[in-house]
């Protein structure tokens, strides 16, 4: 994929998004009923929804081109690397990569929990009223052996995947099609190749749309969280809420010593450049609608060549969710506490065996973390509903774990970039 189909990105636009960030945390003190609620509840709450419509707008045009983006993206990125080696090559090394970083996420998550234990810091009133009134939509997944599962990620229906947003196997999809273009004579193939990149420049373009909304959107969606969320839940939940902050920071620290000590680069340039890409997965809550600016960081920023990035950072948006494996153990790890789920060190250490397989098949779009952390939950004992007591902060833990998600995927690509020869 030529580098001019990646958006052009406004250079003021980080701070435009902090700057929408912040006034919408304001805006929403001031009118939410637990701050200092100029308004009544119900005048309230309908103000958040017309508030947050640009941010509504902004999440459905990035939603609507998610999959054609995924799918050409791997697809151009399989045909660029140019032949089977180099991704035998790669993936040996991806994979195992993968796997270790995000254990070692998961096992910070847990740590972190069983030191702080926010669980001690919860009125057992305030689980009662969120139990008496929540109504959490969630997914309760069929209990699988592993071949069933090995199985379920076979992409034998493209059209379900693609309704059911099963990422992964849209993944397996796209890079199956990928290595038969390269085992097709060049000219069987061009005209699905073209089409690719027509999918890939369509999608761009609308990407490119959809961020002149971004400040707006961040501003609107931000104002809607804070009046629905106010001070008392912050106040519930707020030991929970940065326990999971402070193991999301930490991870942040291991990437930094990955770049600094495995990579090879001076972190300080390594963050200017991806500086962008944070803000706008920070914005959107989603890895991969990120993928344009990511793939800009990368190429432009971190000067890593197209066959590596176009590789990894389109597989990393589906398989490499760090922060949402932190999360996801954190917050089953949190619920077990409250509900007195008393787990035993094997129990919790196959816990972190269950997150690690959630987190690669989560889909990168937002929200939907919540929703797989149910069926974690439903296999420890704890009633799913409870997830009712953490709701109200997801949106915020959603921001920060998805930034992380898109950091790890950068980290990762250099790390590829300097262990992976190429052509450049």
């Amino acid at each position: 994929m030529p580098t001019h189909n990646i958006p052009k990105t406004d250079k003021t636009l980080w701070w435009k998004i902090l700057l929408g960030m912040g006034l919408g945390i304001t805006l929403g003190l001031i009118l939410s009923p637990t701050g200092m609620a100029v308004v009544d509840d119900i005048t309230a709450t309908t103000l958040g929804e017309w508030i947050a419509l640009p941010g509504i707008i902004f999440l459905g045009l990035l939603k609507m081109v998610v999959i054609p983006l995924v799918i050409s993206s791997i697809v151009l990125g399989v045909i660029d690397s140019g032949s089977l080696h180099f991704l035998k090559t790669m993936g040996a090394k991806l994979v195992p990569y993968f796997v270790m970083t995000t254990f070692i996420s998961i096992s910070i998550g847990v740590f972190i929990i069983q030191a702080v234990n926010p669980a001690q810091y919860i009125d057992t009133k305030f689980v009662d009223d969120i139990m008496a009134t929540s109504d959490i939509p969630f997914a309760i997944f069929n209990e699988l052996n592993i071949p069933q599962r090995i199985e379920n990620v076979i992409p034998v229906n493209f059209t379900e995947a693609s309704l059911e947003k099963n990422m992964l196997q849209i993944v397996i999809f796209s890079i199956l099609l990928g290595i038969i273009m390269l085992t097709l004579p060049k000219k069987t193939g061009k005209p699905f190749s073209d089409l690719c990149e027509f999918a890939q420049a369509a999608t761009m373009k609308v990407i490119e749309w959809a961020m002149a909304l971004a400040p707006y959107a961040v501003f609107g969606l931000i104002a809607n969280v804070t009046i629905q969320m106010g001070l008392d839940t912050l106040a519930g939940v707020g030991a929970y809420m940065l326990s999971v902050l402070l193991g999301l920071f930490a991870m942040f620290i291991v990437y930094l010593l990955i770049v600094s000590i495995i990579a090879k680069r001076n972190i300080f340039t390594f963050l200017k450049a991806i500086r962008n890409a944070q803000i706008f997965a920070f914005s959107t809550s989603s890895s991969a609608a990120t993928i344009p600016f990511t793939l800009k960081a990368a190429e432009e920023r971190l000067d890593i060549d197209e066959k590596v990035s176009r590789f990894v950072i389109p597989l990393g948006a589906t398989i490499n969710m760090d922060g949402t494996a932190l999360y996801q153990a954190a917050a089953a790890l949190f619920l077990c506490n409250i509900f007195g789920v008393d787990l035993s060190n094997g129990e919790i250490f196959l816990l972190m065996l269950t997150t690690v397989g959630a987190s690669i098949g989560t889909p990168a779009t937002p929200g939907v973390g919540i929703i797989v952390l149910a069926t974690i939950l439903s296999g420890v004992g704890v009633p799913p509903e409870g997830i009712g007591i953490i709701l109200g902060v997801d949106r915020i833990l959603d921001m920060c774990r998805t930034t992380l998600n898109v950091t790890g995927d950068l980290v990762a690509t250099a790390v590829m970039a300097r262990f992976t020869p190429t052509d450049k």
